[in-house]
């Protein structure tokens, strides 16, 4: 359960990310409406990231809600910001969810 509710929280990070990237793109009150998600998502990410941690390794987990954070805030950037996918950002993208997956299965 403690890892489904870490993923849960890697995209909740996701989320807030995405909501600083639209928020930027907005003004007035879509702007402030975006910044709201933020906070909200922020706090239920940070919320869930503690919860976990008291049950997993804090190194495994915030390795792998970073890393969960990382992989998906570049996927919202090139399919909703289209920004650029070139090989080396696909390549180490693929990198980065391999060891995700590795700390995963070394951890207990």
């Amino acid at each position: 359960m403690n890892w489904i509710l870490l993923i849960i929280a890697g995209l909740f990070e996701v989320a807030f990310a995405a909501c600083l990237g639209k928020a930027k793109e907005t003004t007035g009150n879509e702007m402030i409406s975006w910044y709201a998600g933020f906070l909200i998502c922020l706090t239920i990410s940070m919320y869930l990231l503690v919860k976990v941690t008291q049950q997993l390794p804090i190194g495994t987990a915030y390795a792998v809600w970073t890393g969960i954070g990382a992989v998906g805030t570049v996927l919202v950037g090139i399919f909703v910001f289209k920004e650029p996918a070139s090989f080396w950002r696909v390549f180490f993208l693929f990198t980065l969810i391999a060891s995700i997956i590795g700390l995963k299965f070394v951890s207990n």
